[in-house]
């Protein structure tokens, strides 16, 4: 099929100078660049992807182009960038790995099959066949840091163009996507820039309704001073004249969804969130950083607990400037930071930015420690997950991470994300160091292991050889790296454990059938069975997964035989109860409401079995001096079942408000079970709603949303029961 002479007048057909534009943005930095390849990439890629249309009904060639662009923007060789030209020719089979090969060269072709969406795995579920290709996918990247990038600019394109595709279904789920893996991704590396893009235009799709009030507000904000920002920077600029100082500002709002995340994690109102605006203070060195600072600071009042110093100790990714929130001029609380312009760079653009000064040369884009580091541990949590899922799991972990600096006592930085533990720390120097850990000492003193870490703490880990890691840790531990270790060792003892268990219920049962069992006894029936072997058979009678008289009636004789295929006749109650026997009644605790994916433990009550309470849950407290009582649990992964969460709320007494309250519930995907009225006045309704929903983090979406609801003036998590 022959293409159309594109209209150079039609803004839709805006690239069709698509030769000349991207050769000129490329040699502009690249003074490496082959144009005959990359005249051949772009020829190649159009003349393949002709009788292709985007949801747009734009041709989709242009897609690869508007990716290319991307990479351009960025400064990436023309390796990258002739890789984006080209990454989805294979994936769409309009071209072949070998065809790649010969016309590109290896080089090329190795980084277009590394971004090539991997075929798909015939798995039951399909959150199961994403997380397996987000493995191969992590594997891939480690190898070559440019498969992430060009992954992340075809992402970034397919994110500004989301609109054209008319199943909200899968609007949905690619913007889930992005917000779980691709905008973390960006951020671990640190490319700020396109970080906040691709969370700002997922949460758009997301959350249409909470984002549009929260630009309301903006814009409101805005609008009581449409010169509010120059009012700031010129006070700025004036203040450091007065001191013979010449420095760059720059004054932003804050995205749309870094306030909404703020307010998650702060539980605040929009109206109590102090830094919607952010300074930046752009110096000629590190040294002048500093004496902007003591200027900053010798000015206007600094806001305690707001001071961060990133430039001696960087972010794990890189990152480095100073913050901190002053009541600054016209009285507003703001946020600056301040930096040079190299590190502002760096901060923006991260790991290509790192290349562009490093490298300024066509060839392989080197890890630097940073990502070196990122991609090391994910190699690890790779290794150490026990399936697909787990490993989507723990990664996320990695990804999203406010951090806390701890130093080791040779004065070893060692990066962490926020609530991280002893154990965390371990973990984080050495997987070996981990695995012995017995104790710790932070800042010289004698600390438990559940101690939950602070900026600037220095941590000794105690460790004695032949000692391992105990199940109970995963109840402190919050790093993918640690949790990945710790779960494997447990796998690893279980199964001995079960085989163990397995075989000691089938000699029991000998027993009282006055027979005498030996392992023998088990090969004649194997094959009549769905096990491999017997240890295989026994591990499964050990989880309770068969039944020992199913093996009886086929070792014994004088008994029907019949084929055993190892069916699951224990119901999944949600929590792994180990050690404990098969039937023992289970409860929730009404006192706290535990969900699925929090931290909790359960205590033993006579006549009742067990009841599951939240690690912080108050009742806890009277039951201290009977650790007898305590039965370390876990969630069940497998756990598909919606539970129920209490929240306390008071809401504005005015004419729809319950049903402004319902809809953001509803919104969020949120069904109301209960509806209690404690109090009633003129102004305000006190309620108590019992809310089904998946686990703790959709009750705490669902809670963030209504704080932005006019109507709502308070509301939190219930944690104690009402008759």
């Amino acid at each position: 099929m022959e293409l159309k002479k594109l209209d150079p007048k039609n803004n839709s057909n805006k690239n069709l100078n698509y030769y000349q534009g991207i050769i000129n943005k490329v040699s502009s930095y690249d003074p490496a660049i082959k144009k005959n390849v990359l005249i051949k990439a772009v020829d190649f890629s159009r003349e393949r992807h002709s009788e292709q249309k985007r949801d747009s009904g734009d041709p989709y060639f242009f897609h690869p182009l508007a990716v290319a662009n991307i990479l351009a923007d960025y400064k990436l060789d023309w390796i990258s960038v002739t890789t984006a030209l080209l990454h989805d020719t294979v994936e769409d089979s309009v071209a072949t790995r070998a065809e790649i090969r010969k016309l590109f060269g290896a080089e090329i072709a190795r980084l277009v099959d590394g971004v090539t969406k991997l075929s798909k795995i015939e798995t039951p579920h399909i959150e199961l066949r994403e997380a397996e290709n987000f493995r191969k996918f992590l594997l891939a990247m480690s190898k070559d840091i440019r498969v992430l990038l060009v992954k992340l600019a075809d992402r970034l394109h397919n994110m500004r163009t989301i609109t054209h595709i008319d199943s909200e279904d899968r609007r949905l789920r690619i913007s889930r996507e992005t917000l779980d893996v691709y905008a973390p991704l960006a951020a671990r590396i640190g490319m700020q820039n396109m970080r906040e893009e691709l969370e700002d235009r997922a949460f758009s799709q997301t959350n249409s309704s909470i984002r549009k009030s929260l630009n309301k507000r903006i814009i409101f904000l805005r609008s009581q001073d449409n010169e509010l920002v120059k009012k700031i920077i010129k006070e700025i600029k004036n203040k450091f004249k007065l001191n013979n100082k010449y420095v760059e500002i720059q004054g932003r709002e804050k995205s749309i969804y870094s306030v909404w995340k703020k307010m998650q994690k702060s539980s605040i109102s929009f109206e109590n969130i102090s830094d919607i605006y952010a300074f930046r203070i752009i110096c000629a060195n590190r040294s002048d950083c500093y004496s902007a600072l003591g200027i900053i600071h010798n000015i206007w009042p600094m806001i305690p607990g707001r001071f961060k110093d990133y430039i001696s100790t960087p972010k794990s990714n890189g990152y480095s400037s100073i913050h901190t929130n002053v009541i600054g001029p016209l009285g507003r609380p703001i946020e600056i930071q301040i930096r040079t312009k190299k590190m502002h760079e760096l901060n923006e653009y991260g790991v290509a930015a790192h290349w562009y000064y490093k490298e300024k040369a066509s060839m392989p884009i080197k890890l630097n420690k940073v990502s070196l580091n990122l991609f090391k541990e994910f190699s690890e949590i790779i290794g150490n997950s026990s399936g697909a899922a787990d490993l989507l799991s723990h990664t996320k972990m990695e990804m999203y991470s406010d951090q806390v600096f701890c130093f080791t006592p040779k004065g070893e930085v060692i990066t962490m994300p926020k609530s991280a533990t002893p154990i965390d720390f371990a973990f984080a120097v050495h997987s070996q160091l981990g695995e012995t850990c017995v104790g710790c000492k932070i800042n010289g003193r004698s600390a438990p292991l559940q101690t939950i870490l602070s900026n600037g703490d220095q941590v000794e880990i105690l460790r004695i050889n032949g000692q391992s890691p105990k199940p109970i840790w995963l109840n402190y531990a919050v790093t993918g790296k640690a949790r990945s270790y710790i779960n494997k060792f447990i796998r690893e003892n279980d199964k001995i454990e079960f085989i163990k268990l397995g075989k000691s219920i089938l000699e029991n049962s000998f027993i009282l059938k006055n027979k005498q069992f030996h392992d023998k006894l088990i090969d004649p029936i194997l094959k009549q069975t769905s096990f491999k072997s017997k240890r295989a058979l026994f591990m499964a009678l050990g989880k309770a997964e068969i039944n020992s008289d199913e093996v009886l009636k086929l070792i014994l004789p004088n008994k029907n035989k019949e084929i055993l295929n190892a069916p699951n006749n224990t119901k999944d109650k949600g929590v792994s109860l180990k050690g404990l026997k098969p039937g023992v009644a289970i409860h929730m605790a009404e006192c706290c409401y535990p969900l699925f994916g929090e931290r909790i433990v359960g205590l033993m009550t006579e006549g009742k079995g067990i009841t599951i309470h939240t690690l912080d849950c108050v009742t806890l407290e009277r039951f201290t001096d009977n650790p007898e009582l305590w039965v370390d649990l876990t969630w069940n992964k497998k756990n598909s079942e919606n539970s129920v969460g209490r929240i306390d709320i008071i809401v504005t007494n005015k004419k729809g408000s319950l049903n402004t309250l319902t809809q953001t519930i509803a919104e969020f995907g949120g069904n109301i079970t209960n509806l209690l009225v404690n109090q009633r006045s003129d102004e305000f309704f006190q309620m108590s709603l019992d809310i089904e929903v998946n686990n703790a983090k959709h009750l705490n979406e669902i809670i963030t949303g209504l704080r932005t609801n006019l109507s709502v003036y308070k509301v939190n998590r219930s944690k104690e029961s009402y008759n």
